[in-house]
């Protein structure tokens, strides 16, 4: 018996180990059977691309500068007795700004009426000794060559009187100009005199400047670059200026607060600046409360035209290779991702104005493109339908958080 249980037992533990081998085969044929589920195809937003009617813009840099200016100077010599107007206020046409000390060129005047007055007196005699001469001439009674005297005293006479007249309306002006007035209206700064100084005529400093501000220059350069491209886009058909607001410019001041009025592009300059390749655009703007002054750094939205296909899409589904080139991810018909790449234009808003690229129809993806890759095939979600589905989530949740 001992025997036959010691035979036995190597014939058991073998039997064992075949039943653990065959259970572990099964397993593994279970598992080989059992293959892995496919990976979710993944979704993407996109944005249909639609032409649109876009009216396309530049901005430019600009300073303001003066409607009209006067800069004001004496015309004859003289001191200044009184100065006649506050500095930094406006003044009218023909108001007095200064006066000038006017006694010498009062007695001027009077001097020079009087030598008019000597010259008129001593006409009449000259006058009809001639007329006698000519009556004694024809008797004999004097001779021709004291007849031609007495003509041309008279003439010399009459030139005198002239030249009296002459004087006085000359002495008459100069006292004129000892009343410095104002050759336009406008606001006029400070003084360089004052009260009891010298000046001279046509003198290098100037006493005051006016400055006329309402309307007001703004003088924007333009590149001949964007000249030349703006010139080829009306050629081409792709813009058109036929509008009637296209004269209409749109300002922003200094602190990016966009001026009340619009202004209105006069005329753009013939010549070409040499040293800055650009030529100067000249708009007026109204300017009623005096909010733009002359040498103010601005910036203006000048309009180029309208672009009645134009085609926009979001800035942040451009994408740019290593060397630059912008390009965007779109999906077919058949619903698998294609690479195209893109010419573009300016940047409009948060947007990509397209040159050249898309056509009408081209789904663009706008949402989902780290999980997009060229030749996959992508679930297509509209991106109208995410933007919903954010803001219904978002107003849902404040409700919320009040009630906490």
């Amino acid at each position: 018996m001992q025997l036959n249980e010691t035979i036995n037992e190597p014939l058991r533990l073998m039997m064992a180990l075949m039943v653990l081998s065959s259970g572990f085969s099964l397993y593994g044929c279970e598992r080989q059977q059992q293959s892995p589920p496919p990976p979710p195809v993944p979704e993407v937003a996109v944005v249909t691309v639609q032409p649109q009617r876009v009216e396309l813009t530049t901005e430019l840099p600009g300073r303001t500068s003066a409607f009209l200016v006067a800069e004001i100077r004496p015309q004859v010599n003289g001191l200044i007795q009184k100065r006649l107007f506050k500095e930094g206020f406006d003044v009218k046409a023909g108001q007095v700004l200064y006066q000038i000390d006017p006694a010498p060129f009062q007695a001027a005047l009077d001097y020079a009426k009087a030598a008019l007055s000597k010259a008129e007196a001593n006409v009449p005699s000259i006058r009809l000794r001639m007329q006698r001469y000519r009556e004694l001439l024809a008797d004999k009674a004097v001779s021709q060559q004291d007849c031609d005297d007495a003509a041309a005293a008279l003439k010399q006479a009459e030139a005198e009187v002239e030249y009296g007249k002459a004087a006085v309306e000359s002495a008459r002006i100069n006292l004129g100009y000892t009343r410095v007035t104002a050759p336009i209206a406008g606001r006029i700064g400070r003084s360089s005199v004052t009260d009891g100084a010298l000046v001279t005529a046509h003198q290098t400093v100037a006493l005051a400047t006016i400055q006329q501000l309402d309307p007001i220059y703004v003088d924007v350069p333009q590149s001949t670059t964007e000249l030349l491209r703006l010139r080829r886009r009306l050629e081409d058909g792709r813009l058109n200026q036929n509008g009637s607001n296209q004269q209409k410019v749109k300002l922003i001041l200094e602190d990016q607060a966009v001026y009340s009025l619009e202004g209105t592009l006069q005329f753009r300059e013939v010549t070409v600046d040499p040293t800055t390749g650009s030529v100067i655009l000249r708009v007026v703007f109204p300017n009623p409360e005096g909010v733009l002054l002359p040498g103010m750094f601005v910036r203006t939205v000048v309009k180029e035209g309208t672009n009645e296909q134009a085609i926009l899409i979001p800035q942040q589904t451009v994408s740019r290779d290593p060397k630059g080139n912008p390009s965007v991810l779109i999906v077919d018909p058949e619903g698998k991702v294609q690479q195209r790449m893109l010419t573009l234009d300016r940047a409009t808003g948060d947007q990509w104005l397209v040159s050249s690229g898309l056509a009408s129809g081209d789904r663009v993806i706008v949402e989902g493109m780290q999980k997009a890759r060229p030749g996959a095939s992508v679930k297509v979600v509209p991106v109208d339908a995410d933007r919903k589905e954010g803001a219904a989530t978002g107003s849902a949740s404040q409700p919320a958080a009040k009630s906490n």
